[in-house]
């Protein structure tokens, strides 16, 4: 989406070099995802996404391949019609900026699971969706499994981002969205001052689930 947006601001060439490397790389680590995709994943266990139409959590490649084509035949119809409108291009800034600065979200909310997995192991599904299986950091008082070269990364990233859009003077939608995400990571940041990164009471070695897939489907 930066990339149509580009083509109604021309921000700094740049930054839409970056966002074309982005893509490529995302499609890489995408493609490396699902090969190498561990058998306690929700698509290896055959459970039903309750996201509707099963979104971002297809069991193909090509699937993924297919909703980015239709988006950019979307997008660039979407260019064409409403191109030299202003609060178009305006409109479609914040959504590809702002989509883009919801990443920390997942790791300060830590959501339940998203899927339902098959009767067989109804059992397993209880013990992921345990109070302790993925709730948030706060019930859980820890962000145990977040690395904390993980987080120095994403402060460091966003910050170096966030003071280069404010001095090049980039387009509002870039400083508006690149100060949220960093505050997103602050917050993230208080979280682990103040919980740590202790093991949870409860918690499912990945190698006792497998196990027990193995037993189920004897």
């Amino acid at each position: 989406m930066r990339c149509f947006f580009w083509l109604g601001d021309h921000f700094e060439l740049a930054l839409l070099v970056q966002s074309i490397f982005m893509i490529l790389a995302q499609l890489a680590l995408l493609y490396i995802c699902i090969k190498y995709r561990p058998v306690t994943s929700p698509e290896s266990l055959g459970g039903t996404s309750a996201r509707p139409f099963g979104f971002w959590q297809w069991t193909g490649y090509a699937q993924y391949l297919e909703f980015l084509a239709a988006l950019i035949l979307v997008l660039s119809i979407a260019i064409l019609i409403f191109g030299r409108m202003e609060w178009f291009v305006w409109s479609l800034g914040f959504v590809a900026l702002g989509l883009e600065s919801t990443l920390p979200i997942p790791q300060l909310l830590r959501y339940r699971l998203s899927f339902s997995l098959p009767p067989s192991l109804d059992f397993y599904a209880t013990i992921l969706n345990h109070p302790f299986g993925a709730p948030s950091n706060y019930k859980n008082k820890t962000l145990y499994g977040f690395q904390t070269t993980t987080l120095i990364g994403w402060v460091g990233g966003d910050s170096f981002k966030t003071v280069y859009f404010f001095v090049l003077h980039s387009p509002l939608q870039f400083k508006v969205c690149a100060a949220f995400q960093l505050s997103t990571d602050l917050v993230i940041v208080g979280q682990r001052l103040v919980y740590g990164n202790a093991e949870p009471p409860y918690k499912l070695a990945d190698d006792d689930l497998e196990e027990a897939l193995r037993l189920a489907d004897e």
